[in-house]
């Protein structure tokens, strides 16, 4: 890295007035001679932003000078506080965050304040579209039908919402069937540029859900945080983050025949997790770009928490200011984004960065692909799908078929094998976004019909788009007919498979895999593909371009070379491949050029916020505080604020406390606190069974997260979890120390408590992997857990663990608890933490484990997460400072 440019000092000079092509005129903060040159874009928006907030109090001149020396040692260790202009989030994130708002709101009043200050600062956007399950599917009533039972099931999560909506201010709600959060986001919400009439300054979006850097392909700052975390952004406060590390990523060639934006971004995403970017942001730059329409970039941006970043962010250049331009903006606020990216120095040009490590992609080189089975950064070149399905036969101790297990399906018996495509979905914002890979699809959905194959009769298809302009073009286009014959029916709009709303395999294919512990497949468009989380009845997940899942569903398994094999026989009697169906890139081209018209935007979005009829006779009570329904087994008041006390208590040290589990590498955030189905022999399950619920309306784990008894209960109950206290089982067990026997994690959880007995989690490398869930922290709060030890955390999920008030925990380099010799079952002392309660930061705390004595870090990484340990945690840490300001 180079040493930072000479800088002029900060004054009242930076901010001045910028002349629009209209002839009207906004005040903005100048970054021309205040930021180096060389300072990596995404860093100049953050700059701005502590220029716009300056007030030497939150924003300090000591702030704006370690942006200003971004690389030196010094200004690594300066946190600063960032302003989101708004915060954004999903239903299964909105509702608990809204719960604890509600309850937040209770507190207040509770200690004489005024509940009604308990209100969104910021403008607060909240998109219902992951309640939907794929319940109905190949048939074209499956929308209806899903829809109807979508409301059958999430009525009262839905009338809280409305709640809401009608009482909160700043807080938007667009209802269930528009679309996935985040194309609606790129298609609609994302300003680029916020302009309130007066003042131009970046449009810096946080959101509940990882997947929020989507956006960032059109060059607006955003990335994902934890609930918790969203619930202070909405109420004012700001994000603390130290200035991170920069990667320069220089895309350069362009794409072969036959190679999609799919493809690249699997390959992206390999290379980056490899490379190791997790919490830094990564800038995108090259000549690549010219070769990269906005659809291509916000498929790459999208996946920024597989690669593990903080944000993958594209610079504005004319291609962004045609999109912006097609999909609705105006053509004054198109031109006030060119000339104030042009102005600040977010245009895409040539001048040179000083990124904190540089790498290049070269288009040319990406090849078809998939990712899987577990993970979405484990890229399998197609040609190898067999072998890797074979090396995930053998990792999971399946052994070899002799034949085939006969199935008795509607059409007639079938043979399936391991491999077999149980699940084939065209889902989520990360493909469903781009008209490319969808008309190519579409078109390959035809070349198949034309030349006579049909889905086979086990796969379970699936489209479920992250947009209503995506059925409006395919319709255009003509494409819609051959995509329902081979089962691919409209089957909702919102996050369905990905998230775990897969709904259940077909019957006698799902008795099979119990039966015969048949290990089948899911080939997606999605994001996510880790264990448990797709179905609970599916081992292997691959995630695939959707012309890929096409193919795939029509090969029905995942153990064939589709760059060699036949897909299977045509009309004609002869062996239909692949490359026989593959439709070239001009006619993709002109399919997409021809269907796709600005006006399906302007139309789709002209009255977004409405909603159906269904959604508009929600009734709703308008109080300001919520009415608790004590019966409610989807929304529920929660514990936080039991026991406030006005002053925070002291910060004591850990003693005696015993692991609740010992997990490995990568555990991810589906493994901590899933979020698919509820399976119907699990505690969660058994508690709803026992409130009266009926089986089939048990619903996901997902649409409970407003009800914490139900989802304590799935904590750490993944049915894949592999906890190493209890060797060889897999699922929400442990073993508990206090009875001597295995029993369910949250059993042991509630013995501990009741004996007054501390818990802690032992984990590996990337803790928290995944989603950005705040369950996931919660959840072991909840449980009683004091700490996290692991070897390394996820960005997110440290985040969410500190503010619940766990710490995190994190081993010294070289060491963990291999090379420690811990086994999880000592008894753990950390000592230290009455220096945090006392203010102060610690970077280690001493651990005592029996008899071994080791240091660890205490990863709290701002002033301000020491300052959510010392209360708590963060809904505390937010209520004593709104009492506090009277």
């Amino acid at each position: 890295m180079t040493t930072p440019a000479p800088h002029t000092p900060v004054g009242p000079a930076v901010v001045g007035d910028l002349v629009l092509p209209d002839g009207s005129t906004r005040r903005i903060h100048r970054l021309a001679g205040t930021a180096p040159d060389d300072l990596p874009r995404t860093l100049r928006i953050v700059l701005e932003n502590l220029l716009q907030h300056a007030d030497d109090e939150r924003v300090t001149a000591a702030q704006v000078q370690a942006l200003r020396d971004w690389g030196t040692p010094q200004a690594r260790a300066e946190a600063v506080e960032l302003f989101p202009a708004r915060a954004f989030l999903h239903d299964t994130n909105g509702v608990p965050a809204l719960v604890d708002l509600a309850a937040m709101r209770d507190a207040v009043r509770d200690a004489g304040g005024d509940a009604s200050r308990v209100n969104p600062r910021v403008p607060s956007d909240l998109v219902v579209d992951h309640s939907v399950i794929v319940d109905v599917f190949g048939r074209p009533d499956a929308l209806p039908l899903n829809v109807e039972r979508e409301y059958e099931r999430n009525l009262e999560r839905y009338r809280f919402l409305r709640w809401g909506q009608s009482t909160l201010d700043r807080f938007t709600v667009v209802p269930p069937g528009t679309g996935i959060m985040h194309q609606v986001n790129v298609e609609f919400l994302a300003a680029v540029v916020v302009d309130d009439g007066e003042e131009l300054h970046p449009d810096i979006c946080l959101g509940t859900d990882s997947h929020t850097t989507m956006v960032n392909g059109l060059g607006v700052l955003a990335w994902g945080i934890g609930g918790i975390e969203a619930e202070a952004v909405m109420l004012g406060e700001t994000i603390s983050m130290l200035p991170p590390p920069v990667v320069g990523v220089r895309l350069q060639g362009a794409l072969r025949p036959g190679v999609t934006a799919t493809d690249l971004v699997l390959t992206i995403t390999e290379r980056l997790r490899r490379h190791g970017v997790v919490g830094k942001f990564v800038e995108f730059h090259g000549p690549g770009l010219e070769n990269l329409p906005v659809s291509d970039r916000v498929t790459i941006s999208n996946m920024a928490p597989e690669y593990g970043a903080t944000c993958g962010w594209f610079p504005v250049d004319a291609e962004t200011i045609r999109y912006l331009r097609f999909t609705g903006r105006s053509d004054a606020h198109a031109d006030a984004v060119e000339v104030y990216a042009r102005e600040q120095g977010l245009w895409a040009d040539d001048r040179p960065i000083r990124y904190s490590e540089d790498l290049v992609v070269d288009l040319t080189d990406v090849e078809p692909s998939l990712a899987g089975p577990r993970r979405p950064q484990d890229r399998v070149p197609l040609q190898d799908a067999r072998s890797s399905l074979h090396a995930a036969l053998e990792e999971f101790g399946t052994p070899p078929r002799t034949g085939p297990v006969t199935v008795g399906l509607a059409g007639g018996p079938a043979g399936l094998r391991d491999g077999a495509v149980a699940i084939a979905a065209i889902t989520s914002c990360t493909n469903t976004s781009n008209p490319a890979v969808m008309v190519a699809a579409g078109l390959l959905a035809r070349n198949a019909v034309r030349a006579g194959l049909r889905t086979k009769p086990w796969v379970k298809t699936s489209m479920s788009p992250g947009s209503r302009v995506v059925t409006r073009y395919l319709d255009d286009a003509g494409l819609t007919p051959a995509l329902e014959t081979l089962g691919f029916h409209l089957t909702g709009y919102g996050c369905m498979t990905c998230i775990g709303a897969s709904g259940p395999l077909i019957p006698e294919v799902s008795a099979a895999v119990a039966e015969h512990d048949l290990a089948v497949a899911s080939v997606l468009s999605g994001n996510r593909n880790f264990d448990g989380r797709i179905n609970p009845d599916v081992r292997m997940n691959y995630l695939a371009s959707p012309p890929l899942v096409v193919a795939f569903a029509l090969a029905g398994t995942v153990d064939v070379d589709l760059t060699r094999e036949p897909l299977g026989t045509g009309a004609d009697g002869r062996p239909v491949h692949l490359a026989d169906l593959w439709p070239d890139r001009a006619e993709i081209e002109a399919v997409t050029t021809a269907s796709l018209r600005p006006q399906m935007f302007t139309e789709v979005y002209r009255d977004v916020f409405t909603g159906d009829e269904r959604w508009r006779g929600l009734d709703v009570a308008a109080d300001s505080l919520f009415a608790w329904d004590p019966g409610s087994t989807y929304v529920r008041r929660p514990p936080y604020f039991d026991g406030f006390t006005v002053e925070p208590p002291p910060v004591t040290d850990i003693v005696d406390a015993r692991v609740l589990v010992k997990l490995g590498d990568s555990v991810t955030t589906d493994h901590i606190a899933p979020a698919g189905a509820i399976p119907r022999r699990s505690e969660a399950a058994a508690h709803l069974l026992a409130a009266g619920v009926d089986p089939r309306d048990l619903n996901t784990y997902a649409s409970r997260r407003g009800n914490h008894e139900v989802m304590v209960r799935g904590c750490f109950a993944n049915v894949r979890l592999r906890n190493q206290l209890v060797p060889g089982v897999e699922g929400g067990f442990t073993y508990d120390f206090t009875c001597g026997r295995t029993a369910t994690v949250h059993a042991a959880a509630q013995n501990y408590r009741a004996q007054g007995v501390p818990s802690i989690v032992l984990a590996g490398r990337e803790y928290g992997t995944g989603s950005s869930r705040d369950w996931a922290a919660k959840g072991p709060a909840l449980l009683g857990v004091r700490a996290v030890l692991a070897e390394s955390f996820e960005r997110i999920h440290r985040t969410n663990l500190v503010g619940m008030g766990v710490l995190p925990l994190q081993f010294l380099p070289g060491q963990d608890a291999a090379s420690l010799g811990l086994t999880g079952t000592e008894r753990f002392t950390v000592r230290g933490l009455s220096a945090v309660g006392d203010g102060e930061r610690p970077g280690t705390v001493t651990v005592t484990a029996d008899d071994r004595e080791f240091e660890v870090l205490l990863r709290l990484d701002t002033p301000r997460e020491a300052d959510y340990v010392r209360h708590g945690g963060i809904h505390r840490y937010v209520l004593r400072r709104l009492l506090a300001a009277g």
